[in-house]
């Protein structure tokens, strides 16, 4: 058997973008050369690696036998022309770029002063979304690592904790659950449950990680949740009820400058509401020499 790696080149793009043309342009290739690739590839695993839908190709059982390898043996590749073309303890060496996911309140808020520390030799693309979109692109080994802010559960994606974060429960000035405690002077005491009845609610979108929280936290606990506006960017939570429509629980991360600025206020609520932030990776990627060091620069900085 004579894999090469040109065939195993054409088979992750393939499966990544799930189309001939795209995976002909991120290798800057033809799309009669991506095809002959993967039929040569199929010819001599005797296998069809992918269910044909035009003008999309499907992943198949087969196919996702060999992702994962495949995805090893380019990276390992990686590693060597690394380790022959820099030294040094930087992320930067060699051509290899290291993929890493963020959720919106991370990716926005945290990753930004992290990717200053690291510094402009690391040689990183970024992909901010929600947790689930996250999850889902780590299982297809798109992403080589993710920072997520929603639990994992997915028993494929390995998972641990990296920081603490803090839920708010915040409004503009000028709601009237804000102005009620300002005049009552109130200003330090705790809302409870039945305070939050039938408010209207600004929250970000099903499978977000703040969605996650407000589902655990404050819905069980609202026996009538009033009306919910979904929107899909933690910015346009924050503006909309900076307008004064209505509350939003998030992230302190998130609201810290708004607050100092007084354009949003928090209403202290009787239950705190930590949240843990996750560091992820697929359990059966191999993990680059780059990304073992942004891991332990990740742990480090916890």
């Amino acid at each position: 058997m004579n894999i090469s790696f040109r065939q195993l080149k054409a088979f992750v793009a393939v499966a990544r973008l799930g189309n001939l043309g795209a995976a002909a342009d991120q290798l800057c290739l033809t799309r009669g050369a991506i095809s002959q690739a993967l039929k040569e590839l199929e010819l001599q695993l005797g296998t069809p690696l992918f269910d044909r839908a035009h003008p999309h190709l499907l992943l198949n059982s087969e196919g996702a036998l060999l992702l994962p390898l495949a995805d090893e043996m380019l990276t390992r590749l990686d590693d060597i022309g690394a380790l022959f073309q820099q030294s040094g303890e930087t992320g930067g060496s060699g051509k290899a770029v290291l993929r890493i996911g963020a959720s919106q309140t991370i990716g926005n808020y945290l990753l930004p002063s992290l990717l200053a520390q690291l510094g402009p030799q690391w040689r990183l693309s970024v992909f901010i979304a929600n947790s689930q979109q996250l999850a889902e692109r780590l299982l297809a080994f798109e992403l080589d690592l993710a920072l997520i802010e929603g639990e994992v559960t997915h028993p494929q994606l390995h998972s641990e904790a990296w920081q603490q974060d803090q839920m708010l429960l915040v409004t503009s000035p000028m709601h009237p659950l804000a102005q009620r405690m300002a005049v009552s002077g109130a200003v330090d005491a705790a809302l409870s449950a039945a305070d939050l009845a039938d408010q209207y609610w600004v929250l970000r979108e099903a499978q977000s990680g703040s969605r996650e929280q407000f589902d655990k936290y404050l819905r069980p606990q609202l026996a009538a949740p009033g009306t919910v506006l979904e929107l899909n960017t933690l910015e346009a939570v924050l503006n909309t009820v900076q307008q004064g429509l209505g509350l939003t629980l998030v992230s302190e991360l998130a609201v810290q400058d708004r607050l100092r600025s007084g354009a949003l206020v928090v209403l202290p609520f009787s239950q705190p509401m930590p949240r843990q932030l996750h560091l992820c990776w697929h359990q059966d990627k191999y993990l680059s020499a780059a990304s073992q060091r942004f891991i332990r620069f990740c742990r480090e900085s916890d």
